[in-house]
């Protein structure tokens, strides 16, 4: 089964992808991205991926080459080309081929590069048994809204979460929490789910935004707000949310435990409705 690739309009074998070195996303980070994990191999929330995706262009004025029923074609192809039990989809446009200028031409030529890999998910066991994280600053720009390639300070908030053991990096900005290195961080005080919300310093995600709804669909009290980070350690519960993690509990923050060290019964509940809506 191969790992395919979709480039300006054309699927080829991804060790035959090629872009060019002038490349605006390659000299300058100048482009925006998706990714989409499929569950029984349909794709996950498509439509509130590439929502996002249309926003992300906008916001950066890049010209968005194709629309989402063909983006959906694209992606659908790609999938059974690829022909995994489960895959991972990539999507990224940049603003194309220029002579490295840092201001652009408005009539540059996007381009437009898809990758379709099989996707590994978590083992249910790290599910069962949370997973520890980490804090460190949060140095990314002021439009974390915006899901762009340049990704410099999650890289190096990553790379520390690699070189401590532990599986996430929770962002603090100013004494509170934004989200997490590759996902949304939520937390549980006296039966409320609390995060940060939605603008500039946080990308809305796409799971983000489906548990809340199962939140309140459950009646549960949801607030969107900041948290501290002395909150964040006193938490009874917390947990992160995401494309590739789904529901996941964090038992531990710095090497300090979060409420009984072991999955709460309110993230257990939202996982357990999570898998039901996608089953």
């Amino acid at each position: 089964m191969p790992n395919v690739a979709f480039v300006n309009g054309a699927f080829m074998p991804l060790a035959e992808a090629k872009v060019s070195i002038e490349d605006r996303g390659f000299q300058f980070g100048d482009g925006v991205y998706e990714v989409i994990r499929t569950y029984k191999g349909c794709p996950f929330s498509l439509d509130a991926h590439l929502a996002r995706l249309d926003r992300s262009a906008a916001a950066l004025s890049l010209q968005q080459p194709y629309s989402r029923a063909d983006w959906t074609h694209h992606i659908l192809e790609g999938i059974k080309q690829a022909a995994y039990p489960e895959a991972k989809i990539y999507l990224q446009i940049t603003r194309g081929v220029a002579p490295r200028d840092h201001a652009y031409s408005d009539d540059a030529t996007p381009t437009v590069v898809m990758t379709v890999r099989e996707f590994h998910p978590l083992d249910r066991s790290v599910q069962a048994t949370g997973v520890d994280a980490m804090t460190t600053e949060d140095i990314r720009w002021g439009r974390c809204d915006i899901k762009s390639v340049n990704l410099l300070a999650n890289v190096l908030a990553r790379q520390r979460v690699r070189q401590a053991g532990v599986f996430e990096a929770i962002l603090v900005n100013g004494g509170f929490m934004t989200e997490g290195a590759i996902s949304n961080v939520m937390v549980v005080q006296g039966g409320t789910v609390v995060t940060a919300p939605e603008g500039a310093r946080i990308l809305s995600g796409v799971t983000r935004a489906i548990v809340l709804d199962l939140a309140r669909s459950a009646g549960l009290s949801v607030q969107e707000r900041f948290v501290s980070q002395a909150e964040l350690y006193e938490a009874d519960e917390v947990f992160l949310t995401g494309t590739t993690v789904e529901v996941l509990a964090v038992v531990r923050i710095d090497e300090k435990t979060i409420g009984a060290g072991r999955p709460g019964p309110i993230t257990q509940r939202l996982a357990e409705s999570f898998t039901s809506r996608i089953d």
